[in-house]
């Protein structure tokens, strides 16, 4: 069974992670490191994928910057997120010649990673006809409880999900989610009526990340990480 580090990062502002990522990336694509999951929180930030389009950023720049909310164009698949304390967010980076070389198939994985980690809370979720991402029932409806934008270059994955456990709802107004307008956005805590501790969200995403990608997940502290970049 082949080997995946898993990285459980504090909350790391967008930036510092998306660089991470991306170095990552260049020594994964040199075969110098092993695939990786990070898993970690960032400050308030909205990003936009490839296919966004401005408008559906509905507060202006000043009213984001006097909120303290950052905005990245970057280079992952999908239309606007948003994604803030209280939201686990999961960068795989994974040789998928490793795996499979199919993007349909990478998607599906991460939705059925993110589905048996709800299950394991008792939240029934599922997939929804040519959207992506995991939907949940609510107020007898579909809303969207985790997002998934990925981007993949010479078949090295990074980007990832994002699945909101208790973030700020009121930020997601902010937006139109995934570009989606007639459907709503909810959380774990509020599916559930009651706190959800992240620790054990974590522990539950790892476990049926592994499940479902036939890995062994191996703990890998950031420092760790960081002199296998620095060789």
């Amino acid at each position: 069974m082949q080997q995946v580090w898993l990285v459980n990062l504090e909350t790391m502002p967008y930036a510092d992670a998306l660089e991470l990522q991306r170095a990552i990336v260049a020594a994964r694509k040199r075969g110098a490191l092993r695939d990786a999951l990070l898993l970690l929180e960032h400050p308030p930030v909205l990003t936009l994928g490839r296919n966004a389009k401005d408008e559906h950023i509905l507060a202006s720049r000043d009213a984001l910057r006097e909120t303290g909310v950052e905005v990245f164009r970057v280079e992952r698949g999908g239309d606007v997120t948003y994604h803030g304390p209280g939201q686990l967010v999961g960068y795989p980076i994974l040789n998928l010649k490793n795996f499979r070389q199919d993007v349909g198939w990478y998607v599906r994985a991460l939705e059925e990673t993110l589905m048996r980690a709800l299950a394991d809370f008792g939240i029934a979720s599922r997939r929804v006809d040519k959207l992506v991402g995991v939907w949940v029932a609510q107020d007898s409806a579909e809303a969207k409880v985790a997002q998934i934008g990925a981007r993949i270059e010479e078949w090295v994955t990074y980007h990832g999900f994002a699945l909101n456990v208790a973030p700020n709802l009121a930020h997601f107004e902010l937006i139109v989610p995934c570009g989606i307008t007639d459907k709503a956005v909810t959380t774990m805590t509020r599916l559930l009526h009651r706190p959800v501790a992240m620790r054990a969200v974590r522990e539950r995403i790892a476990a049926r990340f592994a499940e479902v990608f036939e890995v062994e997940l191996v703990e890998q502290s950031y420092a760790d990480l960081r002199v296998q970049l620095e060789k």
